[in-house]
C-alpha cells in the first residue's frame, strides 16, 4: 500500500481539476468553505465575483507581461519570482492574522 501525504493528494487533485478546467472554481470552493463557512448566498455570489476577478487579473497580467516567444526569458522568470514573492508575503500575513490554530 502506497502512502500519500496531504501534499501529494493536493497536488494530484489540483492537476485533475486543472485538466477539467475547474482549478479556479475549486480554489473558490475551498476558500468559501474554510474562510467564510457561514456566508449567505448573496455573500457567496459577491465573494466569488471578487475571487474570480482576482484570478482573472493575475492570469491576464501574467499573459501580458511575458516576453514574446515560446521559451521563458530571464525577465519572464524574474517577473514570476516577484509574483511568487508577493503571494508568499500575502500568505505569511494571512497566517499571522489568523493566529494560532484551534486544532
Amino acid at each position: 500500500m502506497t502512502k500519500h501525504t496531504p501534499e501529494d493528494v493536493a497536488t494530484e487533485l489540483t492537476k485533475a481539476l486543472a485538466n477539467k478546467g475547474l482549478l479556479i472554481e475549486a480554489g473558490f470552493a475551498a476558500f468559501a468553505h474554510f474562510v467564510v463557512p457561514n456566508a449567505t448566498v448573496k455573500q457567496i455570489i459577491e465573494l466569488r465575483y471578487a475571487f474570480m476577478c482576482g484570478a482573472d487579473h493575475l492570469y491576464s497580467s501574467i499573459m501580458n507581461i511575458m516576453d514574446p516567444g515560446s521559451e521563458p526569458t530571464d525577465a519572464d522568470l524574474r517577473r514570476m519570482e516577484l509574483i511568487d514573492k508577493e503571494i508568499r508575503a500575502w500568505r505569511e500575513q494571512v497566517t499571522k492574522d489568523a493566529g494560532p490554530s484551534e486544532h
